[in-house]
Parts: structure tokens; sequence; C-alpha cells
């Protein structure tokens, strides 16, 4: 695993991390997690549904309803969400803690036209964690804000295999998705982005 990184605004961003024989390896075992917690389409608070879907590993899951944002212990159909992958929790342990492993990983898949605004990850206990970010397929172009709304931003294109680490300065920073580059990568056979994001909850 490549450990040089570029930073941006508090992102470190390791261009190339995951090879292309890492990349397969690693989609097999999200197509494990979705034969277990299939994919659904969340509902934001204000009644629309999101552009992206998801699922989640681990011991909680990332949910969303007119309820709220939060993490819940069972996939929608009741089932417990699956174990994360060993080969996750690998990088997790190289990047970010050997001795501390995440309690999700929310697996968010992007078609050609889905985005996901500027936000921040804020609903975990202990902000000092970084948020571990994880991208396969075609490139999405990633942009980076502020702590707070508004101001200049910074963009760029994650492709295939780059990973990013949210931490410090980055961890509360607002942070999206602005748009996908259809047909950038072959490595999934009918198009697409994935994305996971591994957080230390409690």
């Amino acid at each position: 695993m490549l450990q040089e990184s570029l930073e941006i605004r508090g992102f470190r961003i390791f261009k190339g991390c995951l090879d292309a024989p890492a990349q397969s390896a690693l989609l097999e075992d999200i197509r494990a997690i979705v034969r277990a917690a299939p994919l659904f389409s969340p509902m934001t608070p204000y009644g629309k549904p999101m552009r992206v879907q998801m699922t989640s590993a681990g011991k909680y899951g990332w949910f969303s309803d007119r309820k709220g944002y939060r993490y819940e212990r069972r996939h929608p159909d009741g089932q417990p969400w699956p174990p994360i992958p060993d080969s996750v929790l690998a990088m997790w342990e190289s990047l970010v803690d050997p001795n501390r492993h995440p309690d999700c990983c929310l697996l968010n898949f992007y078609r050609d036209n889905a985005r996901m605004g500027l936000h921040q990850d804020r609903d975990e206990a202990d902000f000092s964690w970084p948020v571990l970010s994880v991208s396969l397929g075609d490139d999405g172009l990633f942009r980076m804000g502020n702590p707070t709304r508004g101001g200049k931003t910074e963009s760029i294109w994650l492709e295939s295999g780059d990973v990013v680490v949210m931490g410090g300065e980055a961890r509360l920073t607002y942070h999206g998705i602005d748009r996908i580059r259809p047909g950038s990568s072959r490595l999934l056979p009918k198009g697409g982005r994935i994305n996971l994001t591994c957080r230390v909850v409690d």
C-alpha cells in the first residue's frame, strides 16, 4: 500500500493507494456486503430521497429518514449489518490506527447522475477520530470547503483506488461530490462509483 500523500485543507489524499488487483479484491468484499445488506435509498429529514444508494458494514450502519440522521444497529430489513471486511480494516490499521477499529463502514453507490452536497460528518461521539474514505469505480469530483458553510472551496478528481483520510482540521470541514465522470473506470461492469467511509461512532 502506497503511503505518500498530498494534503489539501487538512485532507490527506493518497493517490493510487490501491492497485488494480487490490481494487478487484476489495470489490468482491463489497459484493459480499451488498448480498448480506442490500443497497437502499434513504430519505432525508426533509422528505426527499437521496441520489445515492447505500448500505453499511460493522457494528452500526448510517441511516436517514424524517426522524433525522443517525446510526442504527440493523439494516432496514431488520438484519444486523455484516462485519467490516479484513481488507478494509487493513487500510484503517495502516493509515489511521492499528489498535482501535472503526464501528461503521458506510458504502455509498453513485450512478452517473448522483452527487453528494457539501456536508459535515458529525453524527459520531468523538471527532478526534478521522474518517477514512476509499474510492472505487468512476472518478468523482471531490469538493472541499470550510468548517462553516460558504467561502471558497477547492476540488480534486478522486480516481479508483484513491484513499482520503479526513482528520484534524479536516474532520469537520464541509465536503461533497459534485459529479461523476462516467466511463472513466472499467472496474464496475455497469459503471458508477463506490465510496467507502469508515468511522469510529462510539
